[in-house]
C-alpha cells in the first residue's frame, strides 16, 4: 500500500491505563485514575439533571453548526458566533490547523517538552518540526521567535504547558506576539484556562482582536469534566476561522455533548468550585514535594510534576500495584519525574501516604 512515508515508524497517542484493565492485573477492587487530568468532582450537576430527563433523536444528524452552543459560548465570552470553531474536543482542532496549515516545505514550532498532538500532527502532513526545549519548566519565547524564519506557518504555545503545568504571563506573551511575523498563525492552547489563578495570566481574548494571527483553543473535557463528550473550541478573527471551517468535518459534535457542553457552560458556580478545591489539593502536593525536598514545577493547571529521584517507570507501576494510574515522566520527556493529576482531598491523602512507602523502598527516603 502506498502509506505516507513519515506514518511508517509512527506510534499511536499512549492514552492512560484502563482501570478495568488495571484491576484485573493487579487483583484490586478500587482504583484511581490521576493520569489524564480529568475533573476528579465530576460534572455539573445540571448536566445530570439534564442526562436524565433528554429524549433527543439520536437516529437524525446533530446540527453541524452547532448553533445553539455556538450562541451559548459567543454570548459567555462575549465574541461573535462567527469567531468560534468547534471541534470533537482540541485533538480535532489540533488536527484540522494542522490539516489546512502544515505540509512538505513549511515549518512549525513548538516547546519541548509540551502536548505531543502538536509534532505528531505535524509529522503526519510532512512538515519539518522544529522543537525548542523549555527553559525552567517554561516556554523559552524568546529562543523560539529565533526558531521561526520565512518557512514557518505555525506557532504552538500551550499555556498552561501540559506536562509541566506553567504559564506564559502576559506581559512576555505580548512581547512575543509584536515580534512574530503576521503570516505565522500562532495557535494559544488553553486546555486549563479554568484552573489559572495566577494574576500575571490575562485573560487571552483580547490577543484575538489585536492580532489577527493568534488563535485560542480551550475545552470542556478539562474543569468542565466532559472529557468524554469531547468537545473542544476556537476562537479567532472571522477571517481565520472562515479558511478553517471547511476542513472541519461535517457533524464532528454529536447532538448529546452540543446540549450537555450547552448546560455546563451556564454552570460557572461548579466551575469555581472545583478550582477552589483543586487549589486546596494542590497544596497537598506542594508540602510534599518541600517536607521531603523533591524539585517541582509550579503549576497553574489541575495535575503537578514533580520529582521523585527514582526511575519513573518503576514508581509508576508500584503506584499502579496500589491503586494509582499516573503518568511517568519517562512518557512525557520529563525522566526522574511523575505528572499526577490533583484528585480530591481523600484520593491526594492516600496517594502521597503510598508515594511516600514506594519512595522509602527505592532508597529515596531513608
Amino acid at each position: 500500500m502506498k502509506w505516507k512515508q513519515q506514518i511508517n515508524e509512527m506510534k499511536a497517542y499512549q492514552p492512560g491505563k484502563p482501570m478495568d484493565e488495571v484491576k484485573k492485573e493487579f487483583g484490586l477492587e478500587e482504583v484511581v485514575k490521576l493520569a489524564s487530568n480529568e475533573n476528579p468532582y465530576g460534572f455539573s450537576p445540571k448536566v445530570k439533571s439534564f442526562l436524565a430527563s433528554d429524549f433527543s433523536n439520536h437516529a437524525i444528524y446533530p446540527d453541524g453548526y452547532a448553533q445553539d452552543l455556538r450562541t451559548a459560548v459567543a454570548n459567555h465570552l462575549n465574541v461573535r458566533e462567527s469567531q468560534l470553531l468547534f471541534g470533537n474536543g482540541s485533538d480535532d482542532l489540533i488536527a484540522i490547523l494542522t490539516r489546512a496549515l502544515l505540509y512538505s516545505g513549511v515549518n512549525t514550532v513548538m516547546a519541548t517538552p509540551s502536548f505531543s498532538q502538536y509534532r505528531h500532527n505535524a509529522e503526519i502532513e510532512g512538515a519539518e518540526v522544529r522543537e525548542v526545549p523549555l527553559r525552567d519548566g517554561k516556554h523559552d519565547l524568546a529562543a523560539m521567535l529565533e526558531a521561526i524564519d520565512e518557512n514557518t506557518s505555525v506557532v504552538w504555545v500551550c499555556n498552561p504547558n501540559n506536562p509541566t503545568g506553567t504559564i506564559v504571563g502576559d506581559e512576555e506573551l505580548q512581547n512575543f506576539l509584536k515580534k512574530v511575523p503576521a503570516e505565522v498563525l500562532v495557535v494559544l492552547d488553553e486546555a486549563y484556562f479554568e484552573y489559572v489563578g495566577s494574576p500575571v495570566f490575562k485573560d487571552t481574548l483580547s490577543y484575538v482582536t489585536e492580532y489577527p494571527n493568534v488563535i485560542i483553543l480551550r475545552t470542556f473535557s478539562k474543569a468542565y469534566g466532559l472529557a468524554s463528550f469531547r468537545v473542544g473550541y476556537g476562537i479567532a478573527q472571522e477571517e481565520v476561522i472562515a479558511k478553517l471551517d471547511p476542513v472541519r468535518a461535517p457533524f464532528n459534535n454529536t447532538i448529546l455533548s452540543q446540549k450537555v457542553a450547552a448546560v455546563a457552560l451556564a454552570d460557572q458556580a461548579f466551575i469555581d468550585e472545583c478550582k477552589e478545591k483543586n487549589e486546596t489539593g494542590k497544596k497537598q502536593y506542594v508540602q510534599f514535594c518541600e517536607k521531603h525536598e523533591l524539585k517541582y514545577y509550579p503549576s497553574e493547571t489541575n495535575f503537578i510534576l514533580f520529582e521523585v529521584k527514582a526511575d519513573s517507570d518503576v514508581v509508576f507501576k508500584e503506584m499502579m500495584k496500589r491503586g494509582f494510574i499516573i503518568r511517568s515522566g519517562n512518557a512525557l520527556g520529563v525522566p526522574g519525574y511523575i505528572r499526577v493529576t490533583i484528585g480530591t482531598e481523600e484520593q491526594n491523602d492516600k496517594f502521597l501516604s503510598l508515594l511516600e512507602e514506594v519512595l522509602t523502598e527505592q532508597g529515596v527516603f531513608a
